[in-house]
C-alpha cells in the first residue's frame, strides 16, 4: 500500500474512534474503572487450508508469518473445528467455549456466554474493555453477547464493522439512482454522511456502548471529517485494511483487555478467484504482522500480551462437489483442520506443539490467563503456555 493512502486510511480510523470516544465518555462515566491488567488479543481469519500456508507449497504466501513470527511463538499445527463450519457459529463458539449450532447469518445470538461477558462479569469492566470489530459480512452485532438470561448484552463487547458503512452508503445511491465511481470518491461523501444522519447506525450492524444507537452531534462531525479525509485518494482500499486501522485505532484510544478481529478478505473464495483468495492470504499475513509490531510499541500492550492467530476452518478439497476452496463445506480435515500461532506474553518458549487440540479450548485458555473462576467449559485451556 503507498504511504499516501496509508496515511489518509489512518487518519480517518483515528478520527473514527475518536469521535465514539468523544460521543461515550458520559456513558462511562459511571462505570467501574477497573482494567484487567493482561491484554488478550484473538484473531480469526476466514477460511485458509492448511496447504495455502503452513506447508512447502503454501508458506510463500504467510512470508511474515513463517519467517517472522514462527521463531517467536508457540504454534499448534493441528486445530480442530469439530462445529458448523460457518463463520458466525465457528467465532461464536470460539468466543464462548462451545461448538453453537445457532443461525449462520447471525440472526440469534449465542446460546452460551461469551468470554466478553465473562470477564465484565467478574471483573467489572467497562464496556470499552471489550470490542469485535469485524469485515465479516457474515456476522452481526449478535455476537458481542449471548442469550443467556444471567449475562446477555449488559456485559458484552462492543460490535463495529468498518466497511459496513462503505458498502450501504454505495447501495443507498444505486437505489436512489444516482452514480457512484470508484475513480471519484468524493460522490461517495454525501452518500456515507446520509447514512450517518439517520436516525441510528443499526443499519451498519453495530452495537456501541449499550443499547443507545443515536449520533450526537459530536460523533457525527468527528466521522464526517474521517470520511473528507478518507475520500481524498483514489486507490482502492480492502476491508482487512480499514479493520486493521480501526482495530489500532481502538487500542490506542481505549486499550481494551480483550480485543477480537476477524479478517475476510480471503472469503472472495466464494466468488471462485483463486488469485484474489491467496492475495487475500497474503493480505493478512502482512496485518498480524503489523499488528504484532504495534502490541510490541504501545505502552499499554508491551510486555503484557498474548495475541492468537487461528483461521476458522480451511476450505473443501480441489475437484469436490463442493467447487472446492470456493467454499467450506466438507466434513475433511481439508475443512475442518486447521492450525493456530501463539505469541507474546503467555508463551513460554518458542515451540511447535503437535498434539491436537480444539478451537472451543481457545475460550478456557483466555479465562485462565484472566484467572477468571467457576467457569463450566467443556474445553480444557492450551498446553504450552504460562497459564
Amino acid at each position: 500500500m503507498d504511504e499516501t493512502r496509508r496515511n489518509l486510511l489512518k487518519a480517518a480510523s483515528a478520527l473514527l474512534v475518536n469521535q465514539w470516544a468523544a460521543a461515550r465518555l458520559g456513558a462511562f462515566t459511571g462505570e467501574s474503572s477497573t482494567e484487567a491488567g493482561r491484554k488478550i488479543v484473538i484473531v480469526t481469519c476466514g477460511g485458509i487450508r492448511r496447504e495455502d500456508t503452513f506447508s512447502e507449497t503454501g508458506i510463500h504466501n504467510i512470508s511474515h508469518l513463517y519467517r517472522d513470527l514462527l521463531p517467536q511463538s508457540s504454534f499448534y499445527p493441528f486445530v480442530s473445528n469439530a462445529g458448523v463450519t460457518s463463520h458466525y457459529n465457528t467465532i461464536s463458539s470460539i468466543l464462548t467455549g462451545n461448538w453453537q449450532r445457532v443461525d449462520d447469518w447471525g440472526k440469534t445470538r449465542p446460546q452460551s456466554p461469551t468470554l466478553s461477558e465473562y470477564l465484565r462479569k467478574q471483573m467489572g469492566l467497562r464496556q470499552d474493555q471489550t470490542w469485535v470489530i469485524s469485515s465479516n459480512k457474515a456476522l452481526t452485532s449478535k455476537i458481542g453477547a449471548s442469550s443467556v438470561r444471567d449475562f446477555g448484552p449488559a456485559y458484552g463487547a462492543n460490535v463495529i464493522f468498518p466497511k459496513q458503512l462503505l458498502i450501504n452508503a454505495v447501495v443507498h445511491a444505486a437505489a436512489e439512482g444516482r452514480a457512484v465511481h470508484s475513480t471519484d470518491r468524493s460522490t461517495m461523501q454525501p452518500e456515507i454522511e446520509s447514512m450517518l444522519n439517520r436516525d441510528n447506525y443499526d443499519g451498519l450492524g453495530w452495537s456501541v456502548s449499550g443499547a443507545d444507537s443515536s449520533l450526537n452531534p459530536i460523533m457525527l462531525g468527528t466521522m464526517q471529517q474521517a470520511i473528507e479525509n478518507l475520500v481524498r485518494t483514489n486507490a482502492p482500499v480492502t476491508g482487512d485494511e480499514f479493520t486493521y486501522l480501526v482495530a489500532t485505532e481502538v487500542m490506542r484510544r481505549f486499550a481494551p483487555s480483550l480485543l477480537t478481529i476477524t479478517f475476510s478478505d480471503m472469503e472472495v473464495a466464494h466468488f471462485g478467484s483463486y488469485s484474489l483468495h491467496m492475495a487475500g492470504i497474503r493480505t493478512v499475513d502482512r496485518l498480524v504482522y503489523e499488528l504484532w509490531n504495534q502490541l510490541q510499541s504501545l505502552p499499554a500492550y508491551k510486555d503484557k500480551t498474548t495475541l492468537f492467530v487461528l483461521p476458522e476452518f480451511g476450505r473443501d478439497l480441489d475437484g469436490s462437489n463442493t467447487n472446492g476452496f470456493f467454499n467450506h463445506r466438507q466434513n475433511t480435515a481439508s475443512t475442518r483442520v486447521t492450525w493456530m500461532m501463539c505469541l507474546g506474553d503467555a508463551v513460554r518458549k518458542a515451540q511447535i506443539l503437535e498434539n491436537p487440540i480444539e478451537q472451543t479450548d481457545v475460550c478456557p485458555t483466555v479465562a485462565r490467563l484472566f484467572a477468571l473462576k467457576n467457569l463450566d467449559l467443556p474445553g480444557k485451556p492450551i498446553p504450552g503456555l504460562l497459564l
